[in-house]
């Protein structure tokens, strides 16, 4: 944990603590949702139709489980969502 509080009140001193278990907890969703929009993109670049629709599924799932737990707002997970399902829909119309 971090230990640089300059509060004085016991409150903010509990708030101070309260925030940093939520940001490492939030971390992990975060960290996770990020990955997998990584492996996504690298599988649609490398124009790998079915491993492409694999990773971006997986991609979906935790955008939607980040937002979920309020780790990243819903409009932005959707934001993502949409650009991965836009490159896919273009790969797809281009190995037909």
């Amino acid at each position: 944990m971090r230990r640089c509080c300059l509060a004085n009140i016991q409150s903010a001193k509990k708030r101070i603590r309260q925030m940093e278990k939520r940001r490492i907890r939030n971390r992990v969703h975060r960290g996770r949702a990020r990955t997998e929009v990584k492996k996504a993109r690298i599988a649609l670049a490398s124009g790998d139709a079915p491993n492409s629709v694999e990773a971006v599924r997986e991609a979906v799932r935790w955008l939607d489980h980040a937002a979920s737990k309020g780790v990243i707002h819903k409009n932005n997970a959707s934001r993502r969502k949409g650009r991965l399902m836009k490159h896919l829909a273009a790969l797809e119309a281009q190995a037909k």
